[in-house]
């Protein structure tokens, strides 16, 4: 008889800083998507303003080859195997580097942005994490499943929450992109659209800031 058992080991998040020219007032989290490594990800926001904002992004355990056994590498958060003790790592590990920069900032508000995949790990985060964000933005992505509700302590009223899709992200049809819309409407997420595929958009990234 075959047995599949779980030992446990540390292990290590990695992650990438783009810090403020002057004191920290506002810390943005950015979590990448599939495939994405943190450092590369990072670089869409390198000219974001205002100059008090520090980004961070961490980076997804999982790492592997783009294409074949050589090359470009990527990152992911989790796969359909051992999900759910994936989704319980990336909470610990994720809620470790909030309390590790805290140490070393003091900020007035914090947002935290999920991307495509790194939406649904930040949804998770915020609903059983430790972090309490200021706000919330919900990127190109699927609202969990597995998170039938939301508990109003962790997304509560006070906490502004975003969902931003651009009008030509070929993972969203109309279809799906009229479900996902109606579906982050009930859970009182704006919804913003703008000119644009997959990918993060400077200038609304510098908007929902300005909008903490």
């Amino acid at each position: 008889m075959i047995t599949t058992e779980n030992i446990s080991v540390e292990r290590s998040m990695r992650y990438s800083l783009r810090q403020a020219s002057k004191e920290t007032e506002t810390l943005v989290y950015v979590l990448h998507g599939y495939g994405q490594l943190a450092r590369y990800f990072l670089r869409k926001l390198e000219n974001v303003l205002p100059e008090s904002v520090t980004f961070v992004a961490p980076e997804g355990m999982h790492r592997f080859y783009l294409h074949g056994n050589a090359g470009r590498v990527g990152a992911s958060w989790m796969t359909k195997e051992a999900r759910e003790l994936d989704i319980l790592e990336n909470t610990i590990a994720l809620d470790r580097l909030h309390l590790k920069l805290l140490e070393n900032f003091q900020p007035k508000k914090i947002l935290v942005i999920g991307f495509s995949q790194g939406g649904a790990t930040a949804t998770r985060w915020i609903a059983n994490g430790a972090i309490r964000p200021n706000g919330f933005v919900s990127w190109a992505s699927v609202f969990p499943p597995d998170i039938a509700s939301i508990a109003k302590e962790e997304f509560d009223s006070s906490m502004k929450k975003w969902f931003v899709l651009g009008t030509e992200d070929p993972y969203f049809d109309v279809t799906s992109t009229e479900i996902a819309c109606n579906d982050y409407r009930e859970k009182q997420f704006e919804v913003l659209r703008f000119d644009g595929q997959h990918d993060l958009n400077e200038s609304l990234v510098e908007q929902l800031i300005m909008r903490l």
